[in-house]
């Protein structure tokens, strides 16, 4: 029984190998590749892969961060929209600065109109009742003299008609009107003078002080609205209206960094592509004006050729397209932006990725 069972299972191993080896045995024809890639245009070129962006003098796109923290509340453009230079782009709740702008703007108002009163003075009224107060002391004063003038001569003619004390008491009321008289007309004096240079002074630099306050707001205010640097496209908008942004950017939920609000783009005449060319390949270029270049889009066979713009002349540690936060790489490269005319039927966006053979001195 027992050698009947290690036979069985002798052919039942047999028959599993010989299934296994046919299964493995099958010639599987492989996929073809999703696209050719691209071939090297020149007898000697140089490859590198590249990157599209905006068109621009200098940098690459336009990022926009906030200058002050706030919520955004309305954005009044779309992404792909082309907009002129000043055309608001994003505004953020400006409630509380518009408040203190606001406040300042009326203590400068305070300000100035105290030292325009200051400058006014004398007042016409004020004048007029210095004035009459002169007019009274003056009158006050003639009296009192009349009055002892008949106290004295009636004195002289009778010396008991006038009591002494009656007499002392004129000498003294003429001495008291005459000294009034001196105050009022001291008053009449500094009334007329107007206000005194250091107090419009010292009123003008307070209102110079809450002008410049009120000012400091008022430009604090603006930057709650942005508006667009130049003109452009609007490639992508990176907040949305209920977000909180500061001058760090907004938080980018896929990658948990911060990324600029807004990303322009400064022309669409032309189209650069920037290029890395690898540190031990850089004796091979030909001089800038006359480097050649082709770029191929992946995964069709269209080519375009490249027109030289500039080279960025500062070999850098090469930027590896990643998603790690911090990256370290050995290879350095050079930069060289190239520009092309951007067809009509051809799809090419700021950010896509580009074959591009560069050709040999």
């Amino acid at each position: 029984m027992r050698p009947r069972i290690e036979l069985l299972l002798a052919f039942l191993g047999l028959t599993v190998g010989l299934i296994v080896a046919w299964f493995y045995g099958i010639h599987v024809v492989p996929q073809p590749p999703a696209f050719s890639p691209a071939a090297n245009p020149y007898a000697k070129g140089i490859y590198a892969e590249g990157i599209v962006e905006s068109y621009q003098n200098n940098g690459e796109n336009i990022n926009i961060y906030p200058e002050v923290p706030g919520r955004i509340v309305d954005i009044p453009i779309h992404e792909g929209q082309l907009v002129h230079q000043g055309t608001i782009l994003l505004r953020m709740d400006d409630s509380v600065q518009r408040g203190t702008a606001e406040q300042q703007k009326s203590q400068a108002e305070a300000a100035q109109a105290m030292l325009e009163e200051l400058r006014a003075e004398p007042r016409k009224e004020t004048f007029e009742v210095s004035e009459a107060q002169l007019t009274y002391a003056r009158a006050q004063l003639k009296n009192t003299q009349d009055e002892l003038q008949k106290q004295q001569a009636s004195y002289q003619l009778n010396p008991k008609s006038v009591s002494k004390y009656t007499l002392d008491d004129a000498t003294n009321a003429v001495k008291v009107a005459a000294a009034n008289l001196k105050v009022v007309e001291k008053q009449y004096e500094l009334t007329k003078a107007g206000a005194w240079i250091y107090d419009i002074r010292n009123q003008e630099k307070t209102y110079e002080a809450d002008e410049k306050a009120y000012l400091s707001s008022s430009a604090l205010l603006a930057k709650y609205t942005i508006t667009a640097p130049a003109d452009g496209t609007i490639l992508a908008i990176q907040a949305a209206v209920g977000s909180y942004v500061t001058p760090q950017g907004t938080y980018d939920t896929y990658t948990q960094g911060s990324d600029p609000m807004i990303v322009m783009g400064a022309s669409e005449t032309y189209v650069s592509v920037r290029c890395y060319i690898d540190e031990i390949l850089i004796h091979r270029l030909a001089p800038g004006p006359q480097m050649q270049a082709r770029m191929f889009i992946r995964g069709t066979n269209t080519s375009v050729p490249l027109e030289f713009v500039r080279i960025q002349p500062y070999v850098s540690p090469k930027i590896e397209l990643s998603d790690e936060r911090l990256e370290r790489v050995d290879v350095r490269v050079l930069p060289i932006i190239f520009r092309f005319a951007k067809p009509k039927n051809l799809a090419v966006y700021p950010g896509q990725l580009v074959d591009v053979y560069v050709a040999e001195n």
